[in-house]
Formats: C-alpha cells, sequence, structure tokens
C-alpha cells in the first residue's frame, strides 16, 4: 500500500512554501507488485537498446569523416535527446522495479520532470530542424550547400537546446509554490507534470494554461510544419518524370518519416489520454506513457542503422566487415 501523508493546508504561507519537500509515492503496475523485478527484465532490455544504440550512431557519426555533413550533425542531435531521455526515467525505474523503492523527494521529482520534458520539446525541434534538411534537399538540391550552412546548424542547434528548457522554468518552479494534499501518488514510474500539478490543493490554473499553451506552440505547431514540409515534398517529388526517381527521391525521407510517427504518434496519444480519458483504465495511462518515453529512444537508432545506406556502410567499416558500396540516403 502506498504511504499515506498528512493533508496540507490549502493557505500557506510563501515562507513555509520555500522550506516544504514533500515526498510523492511513484508506482510501478499495480497489483503486480510480487513480480515487478522480471517486469523490469524488459524495461533494462530497451534501455539497453536505447542507450547502447544512440552512443554506437554517435560513435559512428564521430569517426566517420563522410558523415560530417549537416544532416549527420542533426542526427547526432537527435541521439543525444533520446539518450537525454532515457537517462532521465532510468533512476527511478529501476528504484521500483528492482529495488522496491517508490518514494521521490520533490526536488528530485522537479528535476526529473524537467529533464523529461525538455528532452522531448528538444526532440521534437529536431525532428522539425530535419524535416527542413529533407525538404531543401529535395525541393532545393542545387542551392542545398547555400541553404544547409555549418552555421545555421549551429544556430538551428543552439534553438533546438534552449527552446523547450527555457519555456519550461517558469511552470516547472512554479510548482514549488503550491501547497499538496492527500497521499501524494503518482501513478507513472517517473515524475510528469500534468500528473503533479494535479495533487495540488490550490487553483493551479495559470500553471495548465501556461502548460497546454506550451505544447500548442512548440510541439504541436512543429508537428504541423513537419506536416506542411512534407506536402511540399510530396507535391516536388509527384512532379518527377519517372516512377523510379520519385521513389528514389521519397526514400531519402524514409528514416526521418518513421522517426517523425514513433514520437508524434505515442505523444498524441498520451496527451489525448491525460486530457480526456480520465475515466479509462489506469493501464491506459501507464502503457501510453512507457510507449511515449520507451519506445522512440529504442527505436530511432534501429530505423537509421537498417534504413541510411550510409549509417550501414559506416557501422560496416567500424565493425571491420565486408565493405559494402553506399548510396546517400537510400
Amino acid at each position: 500500500m502506498p504511504a499515506q501523508y498528512p493533508p496540507r493546508p490549502h493557505s500557506i504561507a510563501w515562507s513555509n512554501i520555500s522550506h516544504f519537500s514533500p515526498m510523492f509515492y511513484l508506482t510501478g503496475f499495480p497489483g503486480l507488485e510480487a513480480i515487478e523485478r522480471w517486469i523490469f527484465i524488459p524495461f533494462f532490455l530497451m534501455y539497453m537498446v536505447a542507450i547502447s544504440g544512440n552512443c554506437f550512431i554517435l560513435i559512428i557519426i564521430k569517426t566517420s569523416p563522410r558523415l560530417h555533413t549537416p544532416m549527420y550533425y542533426l542526427l547526432s542531435l537527435l541521439a543525444l535527446t533520446d539518450l537525454g531521455l532515457s537517462v532521465s526515467t532510468l533512476p527511478t525505474t529501476m528504484g521500483i522495479f528492482w529495488f522496491n523503492y517508490h518514494g521521490i523527494y520533490f526536488g528530485a521529482c522537479q528535476i526529473q520532470m524537467f529533464c523529461i520534458h525538455s528532452f522531448s520539446f528538444m526532440e521534437s525541434s529536431v525532428l522539425l530542424v530535419m524535416s527542413f534538411d529533407r525538404f531543401v534537399a529535395i525541393c532545393h538540391p542545387l542551392r542545398y550547400s547555400v541553404i544547409i550552412t555549418g552555421w545555421r546548424v549551429i544556430r538551428a542547434g543552439l534553438f533546438v537546446i534552449l527552446r523547450g528548457p527555457v519555456a519550461l522554468v517558469p511552470i516547472v518552479l512554479l510548482l514549488k509554490a503550491f501547497p499538496y494534499c492527500g497521499s501524494l501518488v503518482l501513478s507513472h514510474s517517473f515524475c510528469l507534470h500534468q500528473e503533479v500539478i494535479h495533487l495540488d490543493c490550490v487553483d493551479t490554473t495559470f500553471n495548465n494554461l501556461y502548460g497546454l499553451t506550451l505544447v500548442v506552440f512548440t510541439v504541436m505547431l512543429d508537428l504541423v510544419l513537419i506536416v506542411l514540409s512534407y506536402g511540399l515534398i510530396l507535391h516536388t517529388v509527384a512532379g518527377l518524370a519517372s516512377r523510379e526517381e520519385q521513389l528514389r527521391a521519397f526514400q531519402t525521407c524514409t528514416s526521418h518519416l518513421c522517426a517523425v510517427l514513433v514520437f508524434f504518434v505515442p505523444m498524441t496519444g498520451l496527451s489525448l489520454v491525460h486530457r480526456f480519458g480520465k475515466h479509462a483504465p489506469p493501464a491506459v495511462h501507464l502503457l501510453m506513457a512507457n510507449i511515449y518515453l520507451f519506445v522512440p529512444p529504442m527505436l530511432n537508432p534501429i530505423i537509421y542503422s537498417i534504413k541510411t545506406k550510409e549509417i550501414r556502410c559506416a557501422i560496416v567499416k567500424f565493425l571491420g566487415l565486408k565493405k559494402v558500396t553506399a548510396e546517400p540516403w537510400g
């Protein structure tokens, strides 16, 4: 049974709030506590694939001079965000499923939710910049080297790194100004802002509206712009003379398109469940949150290793296997 915490009063002075550090109770899979160590095995395998896969992508790009191009620098940034997302959830997930430790202090919970949401926004931004790169490569191939320069990639990287965390700081810090009531039980093995905010004893309209606005003008706007870029790409591809040229041009986007679907489909499902599925079974919330946080970091390095011939050739060369003829973005 989760530990019970005495309710906090609805009116607390700021001097008391500044020293208030409640202990939240994270949950794994309710009713399956007896086999939580066995449940951790698939999670552990996903962590191993995500962390080792993204580290391997970074090593391959670092050690292969042929991959020192803007698109692969962006792929490195994607691997870094996936790595950060995996590492952000690892401590509490391992603590619950392996050590049966469910508590997390408020300060640690703040740091974890800030990291999870920051890396999620970063990944959305990286995918947007990568879609612009694919748009220029297909729709304006002769001007690609002029438009996509190293300096512009650096500026895009800074935009990706700073946009989400800077926007998140106010609502994450403001959580400390609220009193918390009841048992303080969270329904996941990690801290999410949309869950913690529901445990407050006071009106949290500002945080709710700010959070919704942030999602709309970052993740949702990114998705709209990505869809728009692919609409223009499809229009350009449809105008090519032969079917072979059309297929070859669109194949250069398959890896990125798969990464977009793997990231945005679970994120959209999780947002819908949190906002409109209040009466849905707890298993639905758990499943969507775990898919959203664990599956994209695991699948992205696999997708790019399988679908991108230049990455495959670099892996073959790195491992000292037989040489394979490379075709750019096949």
